[in-house]
């Protein structure tokens, strides 16, 4: 177990996706004197129960240019891990079943195209093709986008900390931060249950638990909670191997592979309230076994969209939370802004929009695929 130091440069709390890749970014961009806080070990909030998901298929632009960011580098990784973080580019099929989506789509459609992205939409023949075993009598259309895919989350955090320590981040675990100091609204440190951190900079990445971290350091972060389950199956049920993960929006009901197996899950707590939609789009599944089931936190925003920047209350208080269900698939983006942020270069991708004045502003964007 690493030792937690006396005195760090930055200080990223959070030892899930966003606040590991972090820290990577940080170590890449020549600041090597990074100290990673962990209240648990790592990946075991959020991250570690995410469904994996990687898509471009976003309304927002700002959004569609985060994922070409993050595929690009998930795939880079998944190169130099030797292949570790799993990432199975076997697309996103979204499932339309009435026009007001439908049309929504095609607008989103227009955008993703118009910045590079080869989603298309999809009629129902071409879906009945992908998965024989969909209901489809009352679909109207779907997309469909084959960039997109999945991975092994817990796998993409150990790497992005392995290299992070490989050049000279300290990763501290099991270890809760109780405070941070200010003065004349300048950090000066951070109290933990195992110490006191001299520093200048802090970065939260705490997920669920941002808005707590916010109010130690006298920065509003308007997060909150929603949990999600999971489900898993050993068995496939004959279906594709390169399955895509196939969402049928309008009830929040998907699946995707995993090894042999399936997961599932939708906005439902219970099986017994999301069986009527599996049975509605995909009865089969209702007949394979259980093995196991988890549930993780989605970090809800007011408008559904990442809280990412620096802090105008507070000097050298950055954030990233509030991404409303996909902050580990935009993880290397954000982790890249945020360091370059600090390290004052010019953003690779500027994501000063999401910033979390725009709510005292009225300048709120709403993401309308949030799954």
């Amino acid at each position: 177990m690493a030792e937690l130091p006396g005195i760090a440069e930055v200080v990223v709390i959070g030892g899930g996706a966003m606040g590991v890749a972090t820290a990577f970014h940080l170590t890449r961009s020549g600041v090597r004197d990074v100290a990673l806080i962990e209240r648990d070990l790592l990946a075991s909030g959020s991250s570690g129960k995410s469904a994996g998901g990687v898509r471009a298929q976003f309304a927002d632009e700002l959004n569609v240019k985060i994922a070409l960011r993050s595929i690009a580098e998930f795939r880079a990784m998944d190169d130099w891990s030797s292949g570790r973080i799993g990432f199975n580019q076997s697309g996103y099929l979204f499932l339309l079943d009435n026009q007001r989506d439908v049309s929504q789509f095609r607008q989103a459609l227009q955008l993703q195209q118009s910045l590079g992205v080869p989603s298309r939409e999809l009629c129902v023949a071409e879906v009945e093709e992908i998965m024989p075993q969909l209901v489809t009598s009352d679909l109207v259309a779907a997309t469909f986008c084959p960039w997109d895919g999945h991975l092994t989350p817990e796998a993409v955090v150990q790497e992005y900390a392995r290299a992070a320590s490989e050049s000279g981040a300290t990763i501290v675990q099991n270890c809760r931060v109780e405070a941070i100091t200010t003065r004349h609204r300048r950090i000066t440190s951070i109290e933990t249950n195992r110490g006191r951190v001299a520093t200048g900079i802090v970065v939260c990445c705490a997920g669920a638990w941002s808005s707590e971290i916010g109010v130690m350091a006298g920065q509003e972060l308007p997060v909150h909670a929603e949990r999600r389950f999971v489900w898993f199956t050993p068995q496939d049920g004959g279906l594709p191997s390169m399955l895509p993960l196939t969402i049928d929006f309008s009830t929040g009901f998907y699946l995707h592979r995993e090894g042999p197996g399936l997961v599932f899950g939708g906005r439902d707590q219970h099986l017994d309230d999301l069986g009527p939609k599996i049975e509605r789009r995909l009865p089969m599944l209702l007949e394979l076994p259980i093995q196991t089931a988890w549930s993780g936190l989605y970090e809800m925003s007011p408008d559904h969209n990442a809280m990412v920047g620096e802090s105008t209350l507070v000097s050298r208080f950055l954030y990233a939370t509030g991404f409303s269900g996909h902050g580990f698939q935009q993880s290397p983006a954000v982790g890249e802004y945020l360091a370059e942020l600090i390290v004052g270069k010019t953003p690779t991708l500027d994501l000063s929009a999401f910033a979390v004045d725009r709510f005292s502003s009225g300048t709120r964007r709403d993401e309308l695929f949030v799954v």
